[in-house]
């Protein structure tokens, strides 16, 4: 056999391994993504329990959504955009939650803001007596 001959032979089972290994990448499906969709799920809880649905509704709605979503995808096995939906709705609650805590802190700071003046105005009324 002449080296071109072995050179093309060699060629020939290299492309075929990269092909096969080609097809066995595309045939094997990513796993579901049941960590993600746990964690967009708790996100989700943690937002509902931060006040989400009073001071971060559209955030809190779209994240809902989206989890609703990546749990539709995980029934119809499409784990590549269930495992998106999931992050998403993750970010999107964590959203939720941080605005709704922030809400909230400034409510309470205009409380005690408030509390300040009416004690102030009442220290001066008493002071001139």
């Amino acid at each position: 056999m002449t080296d071109s001959v072995a050179s093309k032979r060699r060629l020939g089972r290299a492309a075929t391994a990269v092909a096969l290994a080609m097809l066995a990448g595309c045939a094997t499906a990513p796993p579901a993504p049941t960590e993600q969709f746990a964690v967009g799920r708790a996100a989700v809880a943690d937002a509902v329990s931060a006040g989400g649905a009073e001071f971060a509704p559209v955030a809190l709605q779209s994240a809902q959504d989206k989890l609703d979503r990546a749990n539709a995808a995980m029934a119809a096995g499409n784990y590549r955009d269930a495992r998106r939906y999931a992050e998403d709705a993750e970010v999107d609650a964590k959203l939720a939650a941080a605005t709704a805590r922030s809400r909230k802190a400034e409510r309470a700071l205009a409380e005690v803001e408030a509390g300040i003046r009416t004690l102030r105005e009442e220290l001066a009324r008493v002071s001139l007596r």
